[in-house]
């Protein structure tokens, strides 16, 4: 009679993790299960405008979704540069959270944070109020008044 022997498991090709900024899965993540690379710490960074588009600031976690790849570019307008600055801040903080000695990231988150109260001071003043909390000028309560922040036409025809 022959004897039985246990099934062999293929052999997968052990290679180095994904380098940071490559933006793709490692070998070594198991799709079945969720995986987040840890990022390192002075790992290059997008700029605001381009974190947003790419939906990270950091390259190397710059994974496709399904295989698709978010290229479009927003239109420059201050509502837009205000949520790329607001995108940055946040994505700083979550990398400050785990990161805390990285001065580089903190100067950047600053710098950044500055930029965004800047922003956001000059949007009030040519636009109106961004939410409740702008401060604004006059004896009037202004937020009913058009155009809303995101109303870019003005509910102009």
């Amino acid at each position: 009679m022959e004897e039985m022997r246990p099934m062999q498991q293929p052999q997968r090709q052990q290679t180095a993790c994904a380098q940071p900024g490559e933006g793709r899965l490692p070998c070594c993540a198991p799709l079945a299960n969720p995986y987040v690379p840890f990022q390192q710490e002075e790992s290059p960074k997008y700029e605001a405008r381009r974190g947003l588009i790419r939906g990270t600031l950091f390259p190397g976690l710059d994974l496709p979704f399904m295989g698709m790849v978010n290229n479009t570019e927003k239109s420059d307008t201050p509502m837009h540069e205000l949520q790329a600055l607001a995108f940055a801040i946040q994505e700083l903080a979550l990398y400050l959270d785990t990161h805390r000695e990285d001065r580089e990231a903190l100067e950047l988150y600053r710098a950044y944070q500055e930029l965004y109260n800047k922003g956001v001071e000059a949007y009030v003043k040519e636009y109106g109020p961004l939410n409740h909390t702008s401060r604004t000028e006059g004896d009037r309560y202004l937020w009913l008044d058009d155009p809303w922040p995101w109303d870019y036409q003005g509910n102009k025809d």
